[in-house]
């Protein structure tokens, strides 16, 4: 995703990847609510054949319909990661990046102007890459955090999952999870005879080393929870993962970054890993492209940091939160009781949806009090002057800041900053855009989706100087 992006901005790049052939796994079974808009705003989502959404999901086993939210769900349904990376993949090359496979990173060297990063093959070359950046996004025992000195605190592994994706049986699809004596267990379905089966063995006491089980060990285990025997399946993928939740301290130090499982690792519930990886990228990439071309403001690539370390946190502690939840003993029944009794009430449930979905991140962006502000821009439909119909999303694929026109007065506020930003004439002409734009004569757009400035009828062009400035720089003219 970050080498797409970067490409977007104009950014050579190369990707050194360990593996030699993608993955054909299915690991990550999709991705939230707030992903599946950041690739729609990309222009990606056909790319992905169709797929459903998960409407009825959870937190923590308590369920929600995360239809309450507006554009709200549990996230993309059935999706394999295997079938995110190929479309992520080629899309970054139809870009120009340049992919290599099947060379692992051993070391790098920060200079004054770049580094030199050294990586091997499989079959022993050596090769030397230098660079302005180098961003690690090499997982969660990342050497480049490593070798950066990158502190990476936390909490060891208190509980260790274990699951089998099998085909070839039915089982009883349990997707918010069950609790059953000696644990818990999950179960989704992706064909006629095809299953993912997770479960949480009580009684198992986690290993200093993540090691993967057996498909036989793995249907020990379900029949002895469950009762169900998936011992005559077909294995196509076994694994095991625990809740060790850590964090980096910074993702960036010098001209090392960091993003994904590099900068933050934990539970994997509700799709947030991969997710939360992706949008570090979206957020990272116009950033870092705007410092390598020369443009970008002070302090623009440090807000990387300022604004992705607080949402990894958070999702650090929800996940927390809903392992203890999903996985303790009776001993936790009452505070089970009193948390559903507070999903009763509309505000505590739009709260934890809008956490899990990521569809409630705010950025500090400025002065200013609208309610769209530091807000991602949801999708509208919108009407240009000639009455053609502007979908907000499809202006956002060259990832480039977009400035809303809604008066026709403000085309010469941006023009300094045409070479980074589109000003767009529109209209509001149908009942939603017309509600979410109310009293508005303006909308600055950062590259990443999120509003960095919002102009009021009768004054648009109040602050927007300013505003383009802080997240645009200093005008190529001048």
């Amino acid at each position: 995703m970050l080498a797409g992006e970067l490409r977007l901005g104009g950014v050579d790049c190369v990707v050194l990847e360990r593996e030699a052939v993608p993955v054909d796994q299915s690991r990550a079974l999709g991705f939230t609510a707030r992903t599946i808009e950041v690739f729609d705003q990309r222009g990606l989502l056909p790319r992905f054949g169709g797929f459903g959404t998960i409407d009825m999901g959870h937190f923590g086993g308590v369920g929600l319909d995360y239809r309450e939210v507006e554009g709200g769900s549990y996230g993309a349904k059935a999706v394999p990661q295997s079938l995110t990376v190929a479309v992520l993949e080629k899309w970054a090359e139809e870009l120009g990046a340049r992919i290599r496979r099947g060379w692992e990173v051993t070391e790098f060297t920060e200079e004054d102007k770049g580094v030199v990063v050294e990586a091997r093959s499989a079959e022993g070359a050596q090769v030397r890459v230098r660079g302005a950046f180098v961003v690690g996004c090499d997982g969660g025992r990342s050497l480049v955090r490593k070798r950066a000195g990158v502190e990476f605190p936390g909490s060891d592994a208190g509980v260790e999952m274990s699951f089998a994706e099998v085909e070839g049986v039915r089982v009883r699809p349990r997707p918010n999870g069950e609790r059953v004596a000696g644990g818990m267990v999950l179960c989704f379905q992706q064909g006629p005879e095809r299953f993912r089966v997770t479960y949480y063995d009580r009684a198992a006491v986690p290993q200093r080393e993540v090691v993967r089980p057996s498909f036989e060990e793995v249907a020990e285990a379900w029949l002895r929870l469950t009762g169900e025997d998936i011992s005559a399946g077909r294995p196509l993928w076994v694994g095991r993962f625990t809740d060790a939740s850590r964090q980096a301290v910074t993702y960036r130090r010098g001209r090392v970054l960091l993003a994904g499982d590099a900068a933050h690792v934990h539970l994997p519930i509700g799709g947030q890993g991969m997710s939360a990886g992706v949008q570090d990228a979206v957020n990272l990439g116009w950033k870092l492209a705007a410092e390598v071309q020369g443009w970008a403001p002070g302090g623009l690539l440090d807000s990387y940091h300022e604004e992705r370390h607080p949402v990894g946190a958070r999702v650090l502690t929800n996940t927390l939160a809903q392992r203890t939840l999903y996985l303790s003993d009776d001993a936790m029944d009452p505070m089970r009781e009193v948390f559903e009794e507070l999903t009763a009430y509309e505000e505590v449930r739009t709260h934890l949806i809008g956490m899990v979905t990521g569809l409630d991140i705010r950025y500090e962006v400025g002065p200013g009090d609208h309610p769209l502000l530091g807000r991602r821009l949801p999708a509208r439909q919108l009407t240009g002057p000639d009455g053609t119909p502007v979908e907000a999303f499809t202006l956002l694929h060259r990832a480039r800041g977009v400035l809303l026109d809604f008066t026709g007065s403000t085309a010469t506020g941006g023009a300094d900053w045409a070479d980074r930003v589109d000003t767009v004439a529109v209209r509001c002409t149908d009942t939603a855009a017309r509600e979410l734009f109310a009293g508005v004569g303006a909308v600055l757009v950062r590259p990443d989706g999120y509003v960095a400035w919002v102009g009021r009828e009768g004054e648009p062009l109040e602050g927007l100087t300013e505003a383009l400035a802080r997240w645009f720089g200093v005008p190529a003219a001048a």
